[in-house]
């Protein structure tokens, strides 16, 4: 907020919402309340207190993966981008601006990408930044996105408010390499399904004795956490390399380290199977070894990553880690807003149980436009189910879910198609193009929340 200026007078209408977090979610929620014309209180504990997972004090930092997955029309996530593009997400575009090569999907240099979302966020005069620990709920209209390693003073209290218990879940993060220490004359450059030479991806190949040998060592390998996980601890896209292996020894050949579409240049076949490499930035000086997140002490990492060929003498400026996340159980917490029934307070990002980057900014996003909608006398939301956040919306949101687990979009939430049975490529474009032309027609028929955004924050409608 400008110096001298009150929130009423600096934004012109509303009052001020207060957004706990800026990861994502609260982010994205804070620039679209305040292209609106609402005041926001964006409060952040870091640098202040931080926590195992965050590097850094800037904003929506990416602390497991680069990707935000596909961006192909007809796959769930890449019709999720199109939506955000229609509902003008300013944090889809930067990420955009921050990508690296990376196939088919948008993996963006995450340094590059915080910076440029902080710095559009306190270039945002109707946003004032608070750097501290929110340890109880805040008054008035509120958006709480403080993600799944909120403050234990804040999780309490958000407990003590939706009136259900909290689950849990572990997540876990996979290691980055130095470039200059990957061995270029086994790593080939190739993205799958192409033989031309170069690639968005390193790969790393492996013949049937490597393999085992691989494989052997990582279910060996001592862990941080001494234990064997339950199956309800452990979310399914975030389990460890080494759990994965442990259910058995092809799991991964068949799994991350699948082979189908690659060709060793060396042999002319496909190898055993492989492991493929992500650039992590776009001058692509670091790698991070992708499906390998990992609970293995930094020591074993060392030793047993390194057996993989071409990392022999992989150098890491990070090592893999796991924590615990935490989630409110929304199908019963929550209604179709994600706000706590009776309250002014809502949700947004993974502690709904909404998995994946480009869900936890539509989420950010929704709540923003729920919230206007609140203060604006408007209608809530409603989006299309057919289409890929309102699917996810319907399933998180629904008290029929249960058990509740953490979800991230897909088409097996999204309405059947009618008529008879349709191959898999024809059904996921015919949902693709169902969905994206419902939530088109939606953004259309709700100039009252897409046409107030100002021009200047990437509203489309």
């Amino acid at each position: 907020m400008r110096p001298g200026l009150t929130s009423r007078e600096g934004m012109g209408m509303g009052e001020v919402v207060t957004v706990v977090g800026a990861g994502l979610a609260g982010s994205e929620c804070a620039l679209q309340l305040a292209s609106r014309r609402i005041p926001v209180r964006l409060v952040e504990q870091r640098p202040r207190a931080t926590t195992a997972a965050h590097h850094t004090s800037g904003f929506a930092e990416l602390v497991c993966s680069n990707s935000l997955k596909s961006t192909r029309h007809d796959s769930a996530a890449g019709l999720l981008k199109e939506e955000l593009e229609l509902m003008g997400s300013p944090l889809l575009a930067l990420a955009r601006e921050a990508s690296v090569a990376a196939g088919g999907a948008l993996a963006v240099d995450r340094r590059l990408f915080s910076e440029a979302v902080t710095a559009r966020v306190a270039a945002e005069p109707g946003i004032e930044v608070v750097r501290e620990q929110a340890t109880s709920i805040p008054d008035g209209p509120t958006v709480i996105a403080a993600g799944p390693l909120c403050s234990e003073g804040l999780a309490a209290a958000l407990a003590r408010l939706v009136g259900a218990q909290a689950l849990s879940f572990f997540d876990a993060a996979a290691p980055i390499v130095d470039a200059a220490s990957i061995d270029r004359d086994i790593a080939f450059e190739q993205s799958r399904y192409d033989d031309a030479p170069g690639g968005d991806y390193l790969n790393c190949p492996m013949d049937q004795r490597a393999y085992e040998t691989f494989w052997h060592e990582l279910v060996s390998a001592d862990r941080v956490v001494l234990k064997d996980f339950e199956s309800k601890d452990l979310f399914q896209a975030c389990q460890p390399v080494e759990e994965v292996a442990r259910t058995g020894i092809d799991t991964l050949r068949h799994g991350a380290l699948k082979p189908v579409g690659i060709t060793d240049p060396r042999t002319g076949r496909r190898p055993w199977a492989v492991v493929q490499l992500r650039a992590e930035n776009a001058s692509m000086t670091s790698y991070n070894l992708v499906g390998f997140q990992t609970n293995l002490t930094f020591a074993e990492q060392a030793r047993v990553f390194r057996l993989v060929p071409g990392l022999g003498r992989a150098e890491f400026f990070r090592y893999g880690v796991m924590h615990r996340n935490s989630f409110v159980d929304s199908p019963r917490a929550l209604d179709r807003t994600f706000r706590v029934p009776g309250t002014r307070v809502r949700l947004a990002g993974q502690i709904t149980g909404t998995e994946g980057y480009a869900e936890a900014i539509a989420s950010g996003l929704l709540a923003a436009l729920n919230t206007y909608a609140d203060l604006t006398g408007a209608p809530p939301v409603a989006l299309p189910e057919t289409g890929a956040l309102g699917s996810l919306v319907a399933y998180a949101t629904d008290p029929r879910t249960h058990p509740y687990q953490p979800m991230h979009v897909n088409f097996g939430l999204v309405p059947p198609l009618p008529g008879g049975r349709v191959k898999k490529a024809a059904r996921y474009l015919a949902y693709a193009d169902r969905g994206l032309e419902d939530m088109r027609s939606y953004v259309v028929s709700r100039p009252d929340l897409f046409a107030c955004a100002r021009q200047d924050d990437h509203a489309a409608v």
